[in-house]
């Protein structure tokens, strides 16, 4: 479903740490360090996983599958362009609503 390393890279994507994407996935901070700290997939409870995916997604993160069309091969993130929440911030869905005071990233 989702690797610990997707969830640090997406995170790098947007910018946020984890204490950040706690507070987008409604989660605890404790939560968030253990999917991370776990070896390759990330494994829990299916609700708590699809909130976290679910922030991310919103926030502009696309997950890429073992499988996923792309030039590569292997799981992976990818920033999408725009994001349907803040046109003008792309990528930047629930993140400029929560966190409005961080510096725009280009």
């Amino acid at each position: 479903m989702i690797t610990s390393q997707q969830m640090r890279a997406a995170r790098a994507l947007l910018g946020i740490d984890q204490r950040q994407l706690a507070e987008l996935a409604g989660l605890s901070l404790p939560t968030i360090q253990r999917m991370e700290a776990s070896n390759g997939q990330v494994r829990g409870v299916v609700d708590t996983l699809v909130k976290v995916i679910g922030a991310l997604e919103s926030n502009g993160i696309e997950l890429l599958g073992e499988y996923s069309s792309s030039t590569g091969q292997g799981r992976g993130v990818r920033l999408r362009e725009a994001a349907l929440a803040d046109p003008a911030r792309p990528g930047r869905g629930l993140l400029s609503a929560k966190f409005p005071s961080r510096p725009e990233i280009r």
